[in-house]
């Protein structure tokens, strides 16, 4: 096929339909294409377009907003819009005669921005399995165990099959992943108790959910739970960071786990290794007082004025709280009985929870840091905070 003076907008719809609706990754990719599209530089012919057409194509949509959420386009939406254009220019120049060059091979890509590194907070999670445990589709429960036991993609958690799951082996077959690659998954306990809960059959899909279907429900989830800023996908960073803190897998194990194919992509995870390195430091010695230092950290509180004075509750204990006539005694009393309470959980070798992960909706801009061994005088100054308004 040879056709010389096809314009950019004929070039990709013969690309939509011979070459990326072959790709896994076609709904996503012809989306781009409709953008694409709607340009002044489509009606071109695909000869004329030259680097500066590109070059104004690229700013002009740095500068575009996104009409659903209102914000700017993404720098990593125009490298991928621009990546595409690149492909269909080569193409256009090897297959079918109508470019003797790639014009986007020499423009610059906006800078790429820094790989999210969102961890899901305990207080999150614990808000998020109780939200699904009572909700009408028990699936949602599974999906999210599931997410954060195997490192799984949302893709890849839809298109489970039962006859490729052995849940006497705990493996989860993978025939078809994003990048082409099949894989099989371990799963742990928790990961194959969370499917034998759906009723396990002898074939078919395990969920039921469609990809937008699922986006719908996880939306309705954040908005309602009140969390920020958390998409299903960072459920597998979070897993992958587990992985890695647990201090007995290898890079290579991980990304075998995770389905990376580039180890590039978990090197987002290499801080983790700094924190295995702090128990270390200091050797056997002092390994008793470094146990206690370690559990002694300051929890959030907040402080509430009742008709007899003022109460400081610590949010992550139920029950622990200081009361007083004004906030410093309060505050003091609320001290006195975090310390009273850690210093018996460890005695009595009861699990302490880390700080945050307590259920109350309340407003962040009331919380304060309570720290169990900073004096009076040091902790009213740290942060800034204003016990009582």
């Amino acid at each position: 096929m040879r056709k010389k003076n096809l314009s950019l907008a004929e070039g990709l719809e013969l690309y939509r339909s011979k070459i990326s609706i072959l790709k896994k990754g076609y709904a996503q990719e012809s989306y781009r294409i409709t953008h694409i599209l709607r340009s002044p530089i489509a009606a071109k012919t695909m000869r004329e377009i030259s680097s500066p057409d590109i070059a104004d194509y690229r700013d002009d949509r740095l500068k575009q907003l996104n009409q659903r959420t209102g914000k700017s386009i993404s720098p990593a939406t125009v490298r991928l819009e621009m990546s595409l254009l690149s492909n269909v220019f080569d193409i256009g120049r090897i297959e079918w005669g109508t470019c003797d060059a790639n014009p986007v091979a020499n423009v610059r890509k906006p800078k790429s921005p820094p790989g999210r590194d969102r961890r899901l907070l305990a207080r999150e999670e614990r808000l998020i399995l109780r939200y699904c445990h009572g909700h009408q589709t028990q699936e949602l429960y599974s999906i999210v165990i599931l997410a954060l036991e195997t490192a799984m993609r949302q893709g890849e958690l839809l298109k489970l099959e039962w006859e490729h799951i052995n849940l006497r082996n705990r493996i989860a077959h993978l025939p078809e992943t994003k990048n082409g690659s099949k894989r099989d998954v371990p799963l742990s306990i928790k990961a194959r108790d969370a499917l034998i809960r759906l009723g396990v059959k002898s074939k078919g899909r395990v969920f039921s959910y469609t990809s937008n279907g699922f986006k719908s429900a996880w939306r309705i989830m954040m908005i309602r739970l009140g969390i920020q800023d958390l998409h299903f996908h960072d459920l597998r960073h979070e897993a992958c960071s587990r992985l890695f803190e647990l201090g007995t897998l290898d890079v290579m194990e991980i990304a075998a786990i995770s389905g990376h194919k580039s180890l590039a992509m978990l090197k987002r995870y290499t801080h983790l290794k700094a924190s295995r390195l702090v128990k270390k430091l200091e050797g056997n010695k002092h390994r008793g007082q470094q146990v206690v230092i370690n559990h002694l950290v300051p929890y959030p509180a907040i402080t509430q004025q009742t008709p007899t004075g003022v109460v400081v509750r610590v949010l992550d204990f139920e029950g622990v709280e200081g009361q007083g006539l004004t906030p410093e005694i309060a505050l003091q009393s609320a001290q006195d009985a975090l310390l009273r309470h850690l210093m018996v959980a460890l005695r009595d070798k009861r699990h302490v929870p880390a700080p945050d992960q307590y259920l109350e909706q309340v407003d962040e801009a009331d919380i304060i840091m309570l720290d169990p061994l900073c004096l009076l005088s040091e902790q009213s100054k740290g942060g800034g905070h204003t016990f009582l308004q």
